[in-house]
């Protein structure tokens, strides 16, 4: 009996465990959803998609971070009004935030937002339809991000994530060696997945 009582007494003296401090590493992983928010005066349409994000953040302090987002390569058709599908696209967002997460090391529950710049670049541009075959090509992009979110703690090191992410960015549409328009994507893209705290 004495054992069971030393037992409870050094549990609930233990210091607690300590969530999203300094020197962290978080790694998350999840499906990530890009979804274009697209005028209704633009020329083009683009679709969504939705792929596997991964995040990698430092904690810096116990409330600051900075983090990058990368993720495996997004893919959109690309609709003209009126004209229908005119081409496929894929693209990468690489993504740095400075962060700020709310509460302290010892909080179960840590909302944060970020904010910082992406870099968006394209590749395998491919003509559709009536622009089969034609050489369609979208310029990278360079455009300010933010995002909140929050982190669940399930065990000392496991935690649920979940983030809704803003993008800006712009897009130069050639085809055939000539300017067609300019795409204003400015995706909002939502994450959800599992971390883990190195």
């Amino acid at each position: 009996m004495k054992k069971v009582a030393f037992l409870v007494a050094t549990a609930l003296l233990a210091p607690s465990a300590f969530a999203h401090q300094a020197g962290d590493i978080l790694v998350r992983g999840g499906a990530m959803t890009v979804a274009p928010t697209t005028d209704a005066d633009e020329t083009f349409d683009v679709d969504s998609n939705t792929q596997l994000g991964l995040t990698f953040s430092y904690m810096v302090t116990d409330n600051w971070g900075v983090e990058l987002l990368a993720a495996t390569p997004f893919s959109h058709d690309v609709s003209l009004k009126g004209a229908g599908e005119v081409a496929s696209v894929k693209h990468l967002p690489p993504t740095l935030m400075a962060q700020y997460y709310f509460g302290n090391a010892q909080s179960k529950v840590r909302p944060y937002v970020g904010a910082g710049v992406n870099y968006t670049f394209f590749f395998d541009e491919e003509g559709l339809g009536d622009l089969n075959g034609a050489d369609v090509k979208a310029d990278d992009s360079w455009g300010l991000a933010a995002q909140a979110g929050v982190d669940m703690d399930v065990t000392d090191n496991l935690f649920i994530n979940g983030s809704v992410w803003f993008m800006d960015i712009d897009t130069d549409v050639s085809v055939g060696g000539s300017q067609v328009d300019t795409a204003n994507i400015d995706p909002a893209g939502l994450m959800v997945g599992l971390g883990y705290r190195f």
